[in-house]
C-alpha cells in the first residue's frame, strides 16, 4: 500500500512524457529522446540531503587494429563443374513466348549473305534511263485522276513521320497541293529538254530556302513521296517503277540542293521590303512601290512572290513592273481577285509602312539584247506589268533598231490604268506602238476601230494586225488568254522557242 505523502511520475505508456515534468531540462526541437523512468519526487522535501550518485568509470579508448600489409586472400567460387550443364530456365507460358521471362541468351545468327546482283541503292544512285521516264509518265497518267488524295497522303506521312517541318507550311494547304503535282509533271514531261528542266529546277532549290528548307528535309520527302504514289498508281507499281521515281528524285533534289547551296553563298533566302507608296488605281487594282532593306538583283520581265504579315507562309507570285531603277525601288501591280488572301490584303490592307517579305528573283521572260529582233509584247489585265518593264529596258538598250508593238487588253476603258504611262513612253521613243483592246460588254463589234481602242478578244485583235514572223513575243496575263495567243502565233508561223511567257512555271 502506498503512502499518501508521495506521488510517483512515471514515463510511459499513458503518461506524460519526461520533458512535460516542471524542473527537468527539455530535448531539443526535433530531437529523438530516450525513454528512461523518473526517480520519485517527494511532495515533502526529506530531512536528509540526497545521495550523491558515484562517478561513472571513464571509457577506455577505442583499439584501432593495425592496417593490413597483404590483401585479403579471396577463395576461389566453388561451382561444379562447367562441363556438366544446369537446368535451362523455360517460360512459364510456352504458349505466349512474347512475355517478358529470364532465358539464356540466343546463339548470334549471322547475317544473311547479299543477293547475287547490283546493290539496291547503287542502282538508285544511277541516271534515269529512257525506260525509267516510260515508266514514270505512265504511272503519273494513273495518279493524276486521284491527284488530290495522293498529294493529300503524301502530305500527312511528311506532317505524321516528321512533324518538325509543318511549321515551314502554310496554315491551308490547298494551293501547295496543287503546286506539288504540277511541278512533279512538269518534271517528268520536260525529260526531253534537259536544259530547260535543270533551269526550272535550279530556280525551285533557290526559292525554296524562303521556307526554311534545308539538304536533310529532301531524304524524308522523297521516301514519302514514293509511297504515296506507291498507294494510288495501283497495279502499274512495280519494283521497276519505285526503282525509276527514286533515281528521279535523285537527280531532281540533286539539282535542288546544289542550286540552294550555291545561291546561299551570295543572297539571303528572303529581303523584307517596306512598302513605301499604295494607289488605287481601280476599285481592285493597286500600284505598290516597295523599298527592299538591300540590293535586290532581277531582270525586266521576271517575277517574285510576297508574303504578307497578315497571312505568315503563304507566298503568291507577282511580276515587277519596271525594270531596275537606280534608287532600287520595286513596283508591282496587284488586282484582288475573288478568295485570294495575298492579292486582297495587299489591295485592300496594306499601307506605307508595312513590311512584306521577297523571295528571289525568277522567270526566263528576259530580254536577249544580241538578239536584234522585233518584239511583240501582249499583256491582259494586270499582266501588263511585266509588258511595261520589257518596255522600259528595251527602249533604254535596244531602241535604236528595235521595234516594240505592245497590245493591251481589258474588259473596260478604266481598267486600262496604265494606258496614260505606256503612251508617255512611246511618245518619247517612235518605235514603240501601243494598241489598246476592250473585249467586254458596249465595247462594240470586233473590229479595228480608227480612234480609240480596239473591240474584241485580245488574240483575235492580235492575229488581225499579223504577221508576226520574224519578232519574238512574250506574253502574261489570264492563263487562258496565254494559251490561246500562243496558239494565234503558232498559227501565224512565229516558232515556238520565240514565245515566252511564264505560264507553266508560276
Amino acid at each position: 500500500m502506498k503512502s499518501r505523502r508521495t506521488l510517483l511520475v512515471r514515463t510511459g505508456h499513458g503518461s506524460a512524457a519526461a520533458s512535460a515534468v516542471p524542473g527537468l531540462p527539455g530535448a531539443a526541437p526535433g530531437a529523438a529522446q530516450a525513454v528512461r523512468p523518473v526517480p520519485p519526487v517527494p511532495l515533502d522535501p526529506p530531512d536528509l540531503p540526497p545521495a550523491v550518485p558515484p562517478a561513472a568509470p571513464a571509457a577506455a579508448p577505442p583499439v584501432v587494429p593495425p592496417r593490413p600489409v597483404d590483401p585479403p586472400a579471396v577463395p576461389a567460387p566453388s561451382r561444379p563443374d562447367a562441363a556438366v550443364p544446369g537446368p535451362v530456365p523455360e517460360p512459364l507460358f510456352t504458349s505466349a513466348p512474347g512475355l517478358n521471362w529470364a532465358a539464356p541468351a540466343p546463339a548470334p545468327v549471322p547475317p544473311a549473305p547479299a543477293p547475287p546482283g547490283p546493290d539496291p541503292r547503287a542502282a538508285a544512285d544511277l541516271p534515269p534511263t529512257a525506260r525509267d521516264l516510260e515508266l514514270i509518265r505512265a504511272s503519273l497518267a494513273v495518279v493524276e485522276p486521284v491527284a488530290d488524295r495522293a498529294t493529300a497522303h503524301f502530305y500527312a506521312l511528311i506532317f505524321l513521320g516528321h512533324p518538325e517541318v509543318r511549321a515551314l507550311f502554310p496554315a491551308a494547304m490547298d494551293v501547295q497541293r496543287d503546286r506539288l503535282f504540277r511541278a512533279l509533271l512538269l518534271a517528268a514531261r520536260g525529260a526531253g529538254d534537259p536544259a530547260g528542266l535543270r533551269a526550272y529546277l535550279r530556280a525551285l532549290g533557290c526559292a525554296h530556302r524562303r521556307y526554311g528548307t534545308l539538304t536533310g528535309h529532301y531524304g524524308p520527302v522523297g521516301d514519302c513521296l514514293v509511297a504515296a504514289l506507291a498507294r494510288y498508281a495501283g497495279s502499274r507499281w512495280t519494283a521497276e517503277t519505285e526503282l525509276a521515281w527514286r533515281r528521279a528524285y535523285r537527280l531532281i533534289s540533286s539539282i535542288m540542293i546544289e542550286a540552294a547551296e550555291e545561291d546561299a553563298r551570295t543572297s539571303p533566302p528572303w529581303w523584307q521590303g517596306e512598302v513605301v507608296a499604295h494607289q488605287r488605281r481601280t476599285p481592285d487594282v493597286a500600284v505598290l512601290t516597295v523599298r527592299p532593306d538591300q540590293a535586290y538583283p532581277y531582270r525586266a520581265g521576271q517575277y517574285t512572290s510576297l508574303e504578307t504579315p497578315w497571312w505568315p507562309r503563304v507566298w503568291r507570285y507577282f511580276s515587277f513592273a519596271s525594270a531596275p531603277r537606280p534608287d532600287g525601288l520595286l513596283t508591282f501591280h496587284v488586282k484582288a481577285v475573288q478568295a485570294g488572301w495575298v492579292s486582297n490584303a495587299l489591295v485592300h490592307r496594306a499601307a506605307p509602312g508595312d513590311v512584306l517579305r521577297l523571295g528571289p528573283a525568277a522567270g526566263g521572260m528576259t530580254l536577249d539584247h544580241t538578239d536584234g529582233a522585233d518584239l511583240l509584247l501582249v499583256g491582259g489585265g494586270t499582266g501588263i506589268a511585266p509588258m511595261r518593264a520589257l518596255v522600259e529596258e528595251a527602249v533604254e538598250y535596244g531602241a535604236a533598231g528595235r521595234s516594240v508593238e505592245v497590245f493591251y487588253g481589258a474588259r473596260r476603258a478604266e481598267e486600262l490604268y496604265e494606258l496614260a504611262g505606256l503612251r508617255e513612253l512611246a511618245q518619247r521613243h517612235g518605235r514603240l506602238t501601243v494598241r489598246p483592246v476592250l473585249s467586254g460588254p458596249g465595247a462594240g463589234p470586233a473590229g479595228a476601230a480608227t480612234t480609240g481602242p480596239l473591240t474584241g478578244e485580245l488574240p483575235e485583235a492580235v492575229a488581225r494586225f499579223g504577221p508576226w514572223t520574224g519578232r519574238t513575243a512574250y506574253l502574261a496575263g489570264p492563263p487562258a488568254m496565254v494559251r490561246r495567243t500562243t496558239g494565234v502565233l503558232l498559227r501565224a508561223g512565229v516558232p515556238a522557242e520565240r514565245i515566252r511567257h511564264d505560264l507553266a512555271a508560276r
